[in-house]
């Protein structure tokens, strides 16, 4: 494959794919050949608008159609099946998070591919943000001594035109933690460079998700080296910013403007010295997860996040949703 533009077919015709996903493929070098939908005259549509020349309702046509890898952005409660097929067909799979409903799906997943040979990673796209990787490097680096504490504020406002599923099919996966959480802990890994271990979390409706679909939450993560992680989702917040900040026992980080699919925010670091802004060289979050899982397709290096990430981020979200309906401290058990 090498010196061959690796050949895309998009499963599901979803917002992230046509505002990011769809864009960042065709910049990486790839080529956007086939889409799934299945609704056909929404697919047939939305390839008509994003350029794609094929559209199919069947995914056995979508496999067969000379395609080298697929992007799986359908719900949630599809993931599995889709990917197994895929799989099974020899295609390179990037998924959306969360990558099942279930661990035991999500481990199934991995492992599948991994019997296939198949590259498989999960689309964490904040991995990517610069400001993201300014943070674990110092951390990595020890510019902040020991991390004793991370803050994670990612509340934001879903907009009307994503207030479908998310709010309202709880059968898909639905709600802020499997939808924003996720991320939370898929980034916390990362920066701290450490696993989660238990955590703690309630959960709030604050009037739009639906009957029983937490549309807020607050939580408390211990990870294994020691520190402590707060972090704040929710659908609702209009007027919030986002952040994520590590305080160690020789100094502190603060990123501001950096839990978004934007390159944008800042990081400053405060110590004994005072404060420095960190250079942050802001690139296109999609375009760089793209690159990586290009390259990682052609046998050189990994996707930013794999499917055992994947798999990771999914424990803590969902022993934070069971520590909320307990009233208790859950444990994070991936089971890898």
């Amino acid at each position: 494959m090498t010196g061959k533009p690796i050949r895309w077919g998009v499963v599901g015709a979803t917002t992230i794919g046509r505002e990011w996903m769809i864009g960042a493929m065709r910049e990486a070098g790839g080529e956007v050949v086939a889409l799934m939908s299945s609704d056909r005259d929404r697919g047939a549509a939305y390839a008509g608008e994003t350029g794609i020349p094929h559209a199919t309702t069947d995914l056995a046509e979508l496999l067969g159609s000379g395609i080298d890898a697929v992007y799986i952005a359908t719900t949630n409660e599809k993931h599995r099946a889709q990917t197994l097929a895929a799989a099974a067909a020899g295609k390179h799979v990037l998924c959306e998070k969360p990558l099942a409903l279930t661990l035991a799906d999500a481990r199934e997943m991995v492992e599948a591919c991994r019997r296939a040979g198949v590259v498989m990673g999960t689309n964490h796209h904040l991995r990517n943000a610069a400001t993201i990787r300014a943070l674990r490097d110092a951390v990595a680096a020890g510019r902040i001594g020991k991390a004793l504490f991370a803050r994670v504020f990612h509340a934001v406002f879903l907009p009307p035109h994503l207030q479908g599923w998310r709010i309202k099919d709880a059968a898909a996966g639905s709600g802020a933690v499997m939808d924003i959480t996720v991320h939370d802990a898929d980034t916390l890994r990362f920066v701290l460079g450490d696993e989660p271990v238990a955590v703690t979390a309630m959960t709030q409706q604050g009037g739009m998700g639906g009957p029983g679909i937490e549309d807020g939450v607050m939580g408390v993560v211990r990870f294994r080296g020691g520190a402590l992680a707060q972090f704040h989702d929710a659908f609702t917040t209009q007027y919030a910013t986002t952040g994520f900040e590590v305080h160690g026992s020789e100094g502190s980080l603060i990123g501001t403007g950096c839990m978004t699919q934007r390159p944008v925010g800042e990081v400053v670091l405060r110590t004994a010295q005072g404060e420095e802004a960190l250079t942050i060289a802001h690139e296109n979050l999609y375009v760089r997860s793209v690159t990586a899982f290009q390259t990682a397709v052609r046998g050189e290096g990994a996707p930013v996040a794999t499917g055992e990430d994947g798999i990771r981020s999914m424990a803590l979200a969902l022993a934070a949703l069971t520590s909320a309906s307990t009233g208790r401290e859950a444990p994070v058990e991936p089971g890898i």
